[in-house]
């Protein structure tokens, strides 16, 4: 079976996803019973450290910690949204650069898939060559590095994954109440038992994160027609049916979690989910101001 570029990009992803939690081993912590272990205010970093591993002592313990501190202040949904901007502020500090060439990729797919097209059918070395040559070209006419997409995925991979835990661990947010619902309950045991507000929370995650994994796309198309319109012609037709299919079998996935998993984590999804939307417009926009400052 040949591999597609997508295929080669997910596989090479993936692997990085699993070395990162190979590399970390970010297995969240349980007792002999099989629960999760709590981390209370009394908890102490060096408690972590001594029973566990690095990784929960450094990343998850202050994340906890910062939850159990905001919830009684600001309430669960209050303290995830706090928590989620100033990480993800952090990470964007580091990873700006990073970041920005990942986002400007989305923007050049409909050339990019215009060129694949153009070659397709062609396996000769000459036309590989070309085709090659072409996205090289590309890449370089935009200054655009596909790699730094792996970098983004491979520094962000360990701190989302410590945040997951720090919910889950935060003994003020287990306990917690938002909308005077129990935040240990599933979604799913709520909706079965008539508990509505628990398939409002779900059907927000939902939405939230079907706009946050589609806006790039949805930006990179609007710039395409915005293009085509000032020269008078048809904006190309974007048909990269694999990458749909993959976002849609992601979201399938998330949905099928999130009716499982404690409503803790269905509301710090929706949180991180509009993050990202916001994350990716002011990206976005960061893009804008290079391409009118390259004009001007």
């Amino acid at each position: 079976m040949k591999l597609t570029s997508t295929m080669k990009k997910t596989l090479v992803i993936t692997s990085l996803v699993l070395f990162t939690m190979t590399l970390t081993g970010c297995r969240i912590a349980t007792d002999d019973a099989g629960n999760i272990i709590q981390i209370t205010e009394s908890t102490t970093f060096s408690d972590i450290m001594s029973t566990e591993n690095w990784f929960s002592a450094i990343l998850v313990w202050p994340m906890a910690q910062a939850l159990n501190k905001l919830t009684p202040v600001i309430g669960v949904a209050g303290a995830i949204a706090v928590l989620t901007i100033l990480v993800n502020g952090i990470l964007m500090i580091f990873t700006l650069k990073s970041t920005v060439a990942s986002q400007q990729m989305q923007l050049l797919q409909p050339e990019l898939e215009k060129i694949q097209r153009k070659y397709e059918g062609k396996d000769d070395e000459a036309s590989r060559m070309k085709q090659a040559t072409e996205m090289q070209n590309l890449y370089k006419k935009y200054n655009v590095n596909p790699m730094s997409m792996l970098l983004v995925t491979f520094l962000q991979f360990p701190i989302i994954i410590a945040m997951y835990q720090a919910v889950q661990r935060s003994s003020a947010i287990k306990t917690g109440t938002f909308m005077g619902l129990s935040l240990e309950t599933t979604p799913l045991d709520g909706i079965k038992n008539g508990m509505w507000g628990y398939l409002l929370i779900f059907i927000v995650m939902g939405l939230c994160q079907f706009v946050s994994m589609n806006l790039p796309q949805w930006l990179a198309k609007k710039k395409a027609e915005a293009e085509a319109e000032k020269h008078h012609r048809k904006a190309p037709e974007t048909t990269n049916s694999q990458s749909k299919m993959m976002q849609y079998y992601m979201l399938a996935m998330i949905l099928v979690f999130g009716l499982m998993w404690p409503t803790a984590m269905s509301i710090y999804w929706a949180i991180h989910s509009c993050v990202t939307i916001v994350k990716t417009l002011l990206v976005q926009k960061i893009i804008d101001s290079k391409k009118e400052g390259a004009k001007a």
